[in-house]
């Protein structure tokens, strides 16, 4: 089950994630001091994927000098390499990691170097861009809901009638299939609405603004934009530089998206701001730890998407500074409380 949650204020009491299983897990105490997590992440080419990194050390550093792991490195990939990645997998294994926590390129490229990992014992926790190798562990958010939620409120506000350019992430990568099926899926329920053109964006604003500028003279009037995150400002200075009115674009909980939406006026300018959460990053390191310590988790486990609305848009943006993308950072706690453990 997948639960959304919505930001009443900037950085909220956490809700709970629903798994599969129905007896809770408590804090494990095993002994991790000697052991090192290593985060293999495949991009880090805008504000989202900055961020994961950085609340990554955080997290990271503070276990350390709490003496709870030996080190937990970050290390990235170039430009979504997924052979880059499968080979710095196999590397990690050879220097001794006990827990390899991955944000994937692709959900099937790296399944060979996992299956490897795990058969040299090797815990491997893959979150966000998942893999779909069964011996590793899955914490994703439920991305498919988050395309299709965006269509529903697009065909509220729409009366059913529209037509949507949509604005995609990096091809290959996991999130951005599950969120444009959601998108495609959920366009089929309303037959007065049209996807009339689709560019990739990379998540990036220059990169969102530079392809839709691009594909806006070869399309009819859009009504709206759908979008991954990190796209929707830059989708707002494409419209604006050629001349076009600016349709309803749904945001992605970067700050200088909600920053430029406040400035609009959330009365005048309607819309909503729907994205995952990049403090996932911290939920894997500590379910690492946490499976390391003899914690019994289960293989797949949630994370709620964030969503604004015009109502907590002032105190979610208050929360969060420029540069960044609202989030939290998670603790071992908080961690062991949101996940409920299968029955024995």
């Amino acid at each position: 089950m997948q639960l959304n949650r919505t930001f009443v204020s900037g950085l909220a009491s956490v809700m709970l994630i629903a798994v599969s299983g129905a007896a809770s897990a408590a804090v494990a105490t095993g002994d991790t001091s000697k052991d090192k997590i290593a985060l293999s992440n495949s991009y880090a080419g805008n504000t989202f994927r900055q961020q994961q990194l950085k609340s990554w050390a955080q997290v990271a550093d503070g276990a350390k000098k709490a003496g709870l792991v030996a080190d937990a490195p970050a290390f990235t990939t170039a430009e979504n390499q997924a052979t880059e990645q499968a080979q710095q997998i196999q590397n990690l294994v050879l220097q001794g990691y006990k827990a390899i926590v991955i944000n994937a390129a692709s959900p099937t490229a790296l399944n060979g170097a996992v299956k490897q990992a795990c058969a040299a014992g090797v815990v491997v926790v893959s979150f966000d861009g998942i893999v779909t190798e069964p011996c590793a562990y899955r914490i994703a958010a439920d991305f498919h809901q988050m395309g299709a939620v965006q269509v529903d409120y697009l065909a509220k506000k729409l009366n059913g009638k529209g037509n949507i350019l949509e604005v995609r992430g990096l091809a290959g990568v996991s999130v951005d299939d599950e969120i444009h099926q959601g998108i495609v899926d959920e366009v089929k329920k309303y037959p007065g609405m049209k996807i009339v053109g689709s560019v990739y964006g990379a998540w990036t604003q220059t990169v969102a603004q530079k392809e839709v500028a691009g594909i806006l003279p070869s399309l009819p009037q859009v009504d709206a934009v759908v979008t991954q995150g990190g796209d929707g400002y830059g989708v707002a200075q494409a419209f604006r530089a050629a001349g076009r009115n600016i349709p309803t674009i749904i945001l992605g909980n970067r700050q200088e998206e909600l920053a430029w939406w406040k400035s609009q006026g959330v009365d005048s300018y309607q819309t909503m701001s729907i994205a995952a959460d990049p403090g996932s990053s911290t939920f894997a390191f500590w379910a690492a730890q946490q499976i390391l310590a003899g914690n019994k988790l289960p293989h797949d486990m949630s994370l709620p998407t964030l969503t604004v609305t015009p109502a907590s848009l002032s105190n979610v943006l208050s929360s969060t500074a420029p540069g960044t993308v609202a989030s939290n950072v998670f603790t071992r706690e908080q961690v062991v409380n949101m996940v409920e453990s299968p029955k024995k």
